[in-house]
């Protein structure tokens, strides 16, 4: 039996694809199609359809599939199919031959091997029923939430379910349990028969003409529900269409006494029927019709993860963890700090840097240093390679992650990004004890840059007001600058020898930031030291430097546009040569 799972009423709109499904403790994929012409021709081999459409489209969807003669059986689980669209269903089938569970079925299980639907339940049921593999005992149901009560009751009695169905609880069900019987009764794995009737219909009366007639003649256990409707002063529907008496041979008490008198085991009560089944299956067992195999053990249940997780059964370990932010409460919290305390504190960017970048709170002081040093080091002008490479991306038609991603790879020692390399030069020779002219001695004995001295335009007689901005600062709110004062001496000895070899704004940062670090209080000496050494404080420049390009980004998407006019349009600005387009 090779299924076909069909979803026909709500067609696939992306065409045809594959779909993950579980399959034990592994995923598989199974193929999607929109129509279902191509899944009959993609695979020939399948002759089940379990067709979990609604009850608007599944007639239609079932009299489309009753055109295909690969197709042997049809499952038809949706329930309110109206009784008229019914019988056209069936006799069509009839017609071609081909077998129909339900309509309203909840499915039907071969233990084992298949099962149909919600039949069995979930695998924690399945397990508890024994329904991973075969026994000896095959049933037939009207109900479908019976069926499930009987794979309980068979597999604490005997040695377990052979195969299931749930013909469905409508009053013209596709199949019938005579149908379901004999084909029990041809199998030669299945040994007995219990069959779960219910008040209404008079189906039950071809089981007693079968037994009667020789047709059936392995042990058969019945019992119809509802008996307690003789009790009652007027017809009444217990739960299915179907389930209804309207003369006294459609009751259960008849039907039941019917199939007693016609050689069926039959209980008196429902409470019974578990001690009957074990008192016939016992019996087949004496008489060596059953040997019982020996239990195997119960395969493992695979459990979703996410069930398993709520459930605290399993941990798992993070691919990615971060200490710095954690959103997964009422609100998102900075380094252990809610954002509400952060604007009512009012910390600021330079704040908010220094607990995402930091993990600390910083003096207001450090705070306001660092977003100095954002303004700072904003812009230099288009000519500089970062914002040309902007600059002609977006000319370009590119977008502007794009753009801005164009500019940023640029960043390096020479050109920004000098900031952790002079920290790093400028720390190492004050920490060693060199004086001032042997770490320059030194540096040009090496050929070795220093990083963060010399400038293109700007010199001892021109400075640069950038740095000073930041010195005087710096000079009036950090409690030390040790190896500022270091940085400013080197600088005395190499604008001695050249005016322009001052100590330029990714210098001033680069050692006023160590500076910061190690005397504001936040941090130890070791810790001080480390966040140089990974990288932090070229993102200060690259921050800053993003600011610059994303302006140099719009800028020049508004003139393409033609939206406003530079003041300086009439002013003619000359790339250098080298960087011209």
């Amino acid at each position: 039996m090779n299924p076909l799972l069909s979803q026909w009423s709500t067609p696939t709109r992306h065409g045809d694809h594959k779909q993950k499904f579980y399959w034990g403790h592994k995923e598989i994929l199974l193929s999607v199609y929109k129509n279902m012409a191509d899944a009959m021709k993609k695979h020939p081999d399948v002759d089940v359809l379990i067709n979990f459409a609604s009850l608007r489209s599944a007639f239609d969807s079932t009299m489309e599939t009753l055109q295909y003669p690969q197709i042997r059986t049809i499952a038809i689980i949706a329930e309110g199919i109206p009784e008229a669209l019914t019988r056209k269903l069936i006799k069509t089938a009839d017609e071609k031959g081909v077998t129909i569970i339900g309509p309203a079925t909840v499915g039907g299980i071969k233990p084992g091997c298949f099962k149909i639907g919600n039949t069995g339940g979930m695998l924690d049921n399945i397990l508890a029923s024994k329904l991973y593999r075969p026994g000896s005992v095959a049933y037939v149901s009207s109900s479908g939430g019976m069926s499930n009560e009987l794979n309980n009751i068979i597999s604490h009695t005997t040695d377990g379910v052979y195969e299931g169905v749930a013909i469905g609880g409508d009053r013209f069900p596709g199949s019938t349990f005579m149908d379901h019987v004999l084909r029990y009764q041809d199998t030669p794995g299945i040994k007995m028969i219990v069959v779960l009737g219910e008040i209404g219909g008079t189906e039950e009366y071809n089981i007693c003409q079968g037994i009667t007639d020789g047709l059936i003649t392995k042990p058969i256990v019945c019992w119809c529900i509802g008996t307690c409707a003789t009790l009652l002063s007027s017809e009444v529907q217990f739960g299915h269409a179907g389930a209804c008496a309207t003369q006294v041979l459609e009751t259960a008490v008849a039907k039941n006494q019917a199939l007693r008198e016609a050689g069926a085991f039959v209980p008196n009560s429902f409470d019974e029927l578990g001690d009957v089944i074990k008192f016939v299956y016992d019996d087949l067992v004496t008489n060596g019709i059953i040997v019982p195999e020996q239990e195997v053990p119960p395969p493992t249940v695979p459990m979703d993860y996410s069930w398993a997780r709520e459930l605290g059964l399993i941990r798992k370990p993070a691919s990615f963890m971060t200490s710095i932010c954690d959103e997964r409460g009422q609100e998102v919290i900075y380094a252990g700090m809610p954002i509400t305390e952060v604007f009512k504190e009012e910390m600021g960017v330079g704040g908010v840097l220094g607990l995402l970048w930091f993990q600390r709170r910083l003096p207001r002081y450090a705070c306001q240093f660092i977003e100095m040093c954002l303004m700072v080091t904003a812009d230099h002008g288009p000519a500089v390679s970062g914002a040309h490479n902007t600059i002609v991306c977006a000319r370009a038609g590119k977008d502007l992650v794009s753009s801005l991603t164009s500019g940023l790879l640029t960043i390096g020692d020479r050109f920004g990004g000098a900031l952790d390399a002079a920290a790093k030069q400028f720390s190492k020779a004050f920490d060693s004890g060199l004086l001032p002219m042997e770490f320059v001695n030194k540096m040009k004995k090496d050929g070795v840059l220093i990083m963060g001295i010399g400038h293109r335009v700007k010199s001892i007689n021109n400075p640069d007001m950038r740095v000073q901005i930041l010195k005087d600062f710096v000079k009036q709110h950090f409690p030390s600058t040790q190896l500022l004062d270091y940085a400013l001496e080197v600088e005395k000895i190499t604008t001695s020898k050249k005016p322009n070899l001052i100590l330029n704004i990714d210098g001033f940062i680069g050692v006023a930031f160590v500076d910061l670090l190690r005397t504001c209080g936040g941090f130890t000496r070791d810790e001080a030291d480390e966040f140089v050494d990974i990288g932090t404080l070229n993102g200060i420049f690259v921050l800053g430097r993003s600011i610059g390009f994303i302006g140099h980004y719009l800028d020049q998407k508004r003139l393409k546009q033609g939206l406003y006019r530079h003041p300086w349009d009439d002013i003619s600005y000359v790339l250098p040569e080298h960087m011209s387009t």
